[in-house]
């Protein structure tokens, strides 16, 4: 049996705080979005010098707590679906165990060419982590700028994959009455694998989860966050354990991360609340393509430890300072606009209750001046 829990990092206090940070923005955009922000943490902690199956497994165990945080609130505003959660829960810890199956076998596994440990598993990391990403993002801006051209309905996503399979009618057909939606229970198994395979994978189960609620079972962008948060719950924890008994968890990194996304959960729940959807889905999508980008740079730098590379080691600090830059310079833009939003939404309401305030005392200044 392997020990639970591991130290794989020298952190100072620089990188404690760059962890933090990468902490309190993945949770901003973690409440805003309810992709759980590992698309920014985990890149941002192997940019630091962390093992990709080290970041996964300590973001993962992250998740957990954050998504609790998360799901309450969007359970406040009634953005919960806990019955189509369970049900993609049901294949979900399928995906995660055969996610980290294969993580650890690359990580600890001989991979030739006197390579370095842990570069296999970065390698696949990457490659996964940027493809998948890329294919949402796209889909995701390929959808937004059609239904920003059409005279009605531009505000929703499409609902065209839903109504397709829809159409089919594959029993069982299972209702949710929060999200307001049917589906067959054959799908929601498919996307239940998919989702937990790559929560184990890249620790991103939101954006193949939130997506897929979207635009293949047809529920509402808010319900799918809030859904997605509270389904994180429990596959953060599964994910954890597993994770654990493999070694693979710093617990260091994961306090680390807490310590920001605590605080930043709550800025991105309540930026949902006043932000227009097509905001969201475009900075969602533009955050997600500069997080691809800083990924596919950094590749190099573990093919050329693999020995399929002939490059000069001193190029691996270039490209990892190149890669963090863009990793940084999209999550800070992100958060910056998700704050713009709220703080504007915040004066405009004090503006109303202020006005509302002279207007409930206008009576009472009259009648006192006439009274005189």
């Amino acid at each position: 049996m392997h020990h639970l829990l591991v130290n794989f990092l020298d952190i100072n206090l620089a990188t404690g705080l760059q962890v933090v940070l990468l902490g309190f923005i993945g949770g901003v955009l973690s409440g805003f979005i309810g992709s759980g922000g590992a698309f920014f943490m985990t890149p941002g902690m192997m940019n630091l010098g962390v093992e990709g199956v080290v970041a996964v497994a300590s973001n993962i165990t992250h998740k957990f707590g954050k998504a609790m945080v998360g799901s309450r609130k969007h359970g406040e505003a009634g953005n919960v679906d806990k019955k189509l959660a369970v049900f993609v829960l049901g294949t979900a810890v399928i995906g995660i165990q055969l996610a980290v199956f294969i993580a650890s076998k690359l990580f600890r596994g001989g991979t030739g060419h006197g390579a370095a440990k842990g570069a296999g598993a970065n390698l696949y990391i990457s490659i996964v982590f940027a493809t998948i990403l890329l294919g949402v993002a796209l889909s995701m801006l390929s959808d937004l700028i059609k239904t920003s051209r059409q005279a009605k309905g531009g505000e929703g996503p499409s609902t065209k994959i839903a109504d397709f399979l829809a159409r089919f009618n594959l029993p069982p057909m299972i209702h949710f009455k929060v999200a307001d939606t049917k589906v067959s229970l054959w799908v929601i198994l498919a996307v239940g694998i998919a989702t937990g395979y790559l929560a184990g994978t890249i620790g991103v189960g939101g954006f193949i989860g939130v997506p897929a609620m979207i635009y293949v079972f047809g529920v509402p962008t808010a319900v799918a966050a809030g859904t997605e948060l509270y389904l994180a719950m429990f596959m953060g924890a599964y994910g954890a354990l597993s994770y654990a008994y493999q070694g693979f968890v710093d617990i260091r990194l994961t306090m680390l991360l807490y310590l920001g996304s605590l605080v930043g959960i709550y800025l991105g729940v309540y930026g949902v609340k006043v932000v227009n959807e097509k905001v969201i889905r475009l900075v969602t999508s533009l955050i997600i393509l500069l997080c691809v980008f800083s990924r596919m740079i950094a590749i190099p730098i573990y093919l050329r430890q693999l020995g399929y590379l002939n490059l000069d080691p001193g190029w691996d600090l270039y490209f990892n300072l190149v890669s963090k830059f863009f990793l940084f310079a999209s999550g800070i833009s992100g958060c910056l606009v998700i704050l713009f939003y709220v703080i504007r939404a915040y004066r405009q309401r004090r503006q109303i209750q202020k006005t509302l305030q002279v207007a409930s005392g206008s009576p009472g200044k009259r009648a006192e001046i006439s009274m005189a």
